[in-house]
Parts: structure tokens; sequence; C-alpha cells
């Protein structure tokens, strides 16, 4: 009996673990996919959407733009092309939320320190004050990546568009004028194709956690 069962101790060891394989395989393959949402402005909250966008339900995008990073390189929707990005608004001299939003934006840019497909975008609101040394100076104290992340400034008419019409993070109404002022804890994901995936407290640790879950899922899609 012994001698039976040394005999085929190895074929049961081989069968127990491709059982176990093709179980996990089994279970793996009726889990449903998770899918995050396209949103359109439509699906968001009226307060965050200009009252022109109201009612506009499918291919919403950010438009396209051209501001100025941290080393005085013109940046536009070219060097986000076929890029996942993750973009806040932020002003180098905030006191208040902004210290935390960028510590935040800091831990993101560690996680994604070697994936070529992930970028970040922080868009100065005081682009007057955040000139091109003063955002290098905040670059450098904040340990910006400069391949990971660019802080832009310019116009500030442009950037507040993008802020209500593009990006649908700001609830309060304006037109960029000299003493319109937006303040947001917003951090908003961008797929490739250049559409919001998800809105995120950049404050929040908890929603810190799950931006980077979401961010996974959506590199996953792009994998199938």
């Amino acid at each position: 009996m012994k001698s039976f069962f040394a005999k085929y101790k190895l074929f049961g060891i081989v069968f127990l673990c491709l059982s176990a394989v093709i179980m996990y395989l089994f279970y793996k393959a009726l889990q449903p996919q998770k899918i995050l949402p396209v949103y359109q402005p439509s699906m968001v909250d009226p307060s965050l959407v200009d009252s022109t966008l109201h009612y506009k339900k499918k291919y919403h995008k950010i438009a396209d733009f051209a501001l100025t990073n941290q080393n005085g390189k013109t940046i536009t929707q070219d060097d986000y092309k076929d890029k996942i990005y993750v973009a806040d608004f932020f002003f180098t001299t905030c006191p208040s939320i902004c210290p935390i939003m960028t510590k935040n934006m800091g831990d993101i840019q560690q996680a994604i320190l070697n994936d070529d497909d992930v970028l970040l975008l922080s868009h100065s609101v005081t682009p007057v004050i955040d000139s091109v040394p003063q955002l290098k100076k905040y670059a450098l104290e904040k340990g910006v990546v400069d391949s990971k992340w660019n802080l832009v400034t310019g116009d500030k008419k442009q950037i507040y568009e993008l802020a209500r019409k593009s990006y649908l993070a700001v609830k309060t109404d304006g037109d960029g004028g000299p003493y319109d002022m937006i303040h947001t804890e917003n951090f908003i994901l961008v797929d490739k194709e250049r559409r919001i995936r998800g809105f995120y407290d950049g404050t929040n640790p908890e929603d810190i956690d799950k931006l980077l879950q979401d961010l996974k899922i959506l590199k996953d899609s792009y994998a199938d």
C-alpha cells in the first residue's frame, strides 16, 4: 500500500496544483470586469457645470490648451497624447488646502514614477503671481519630477475656462477676470481620449487611495 501511494504521490501533487489553477482561472473569468464611468456634464453635480453644458450628455472632452510649465516650456494637449493623467488647480502661495493637495499629488507621482502611461498636470489659478521662476522654485521645494509632473501658468481666462468647462472642477461662476478666483480641492482623472473618468478630493487620503485603485482599473482597460 505504501509503495502505491509513493508511486502516485507526484501525480497527486501535480493534479491538485493544476486543479487549483483551473479553479482560479474560472473564478477570474466569472468576475465582472470593473469599468470606470465616462463622465459627461449631465452626470455631474450641476453646480460644477457651466450653464452652457448642463444638457450635454456625450462627447465631452478636455479642450485644447497651451500653457507654460516650470521650465518655461509650452505645454499643450499633445504632451499628454495617449497618456492617462491626473489634473488639479492650485497656487503656490495658498496657505490652506494646496499644501495638502501638493503633498498628495507628490504621493501619486511616487506611485507612477516608473509608469510611462501616466502623467500629472497642475494648473496655477494665480498665474500673474505664479511666474515660471516661482513655479520652478515651488517644483524644487516639492520634489516635482519634470518628466512626470507639469506645473503650468499662462492666460488666466484660459485656465479658468478649462477648470469650469473642461474639467468641471469648480462650483463658482466667473469670467476669469482680475477679481475672479477659484479654489478647488478636486483631482480629476483623465483618460487617453481626454475624457473624465473620476473626481477625487485631493485633501482626503481615502480618495487618493481610491484614485490609485481607479488608475489601475483604467490602465487595465487599455491592456485588453
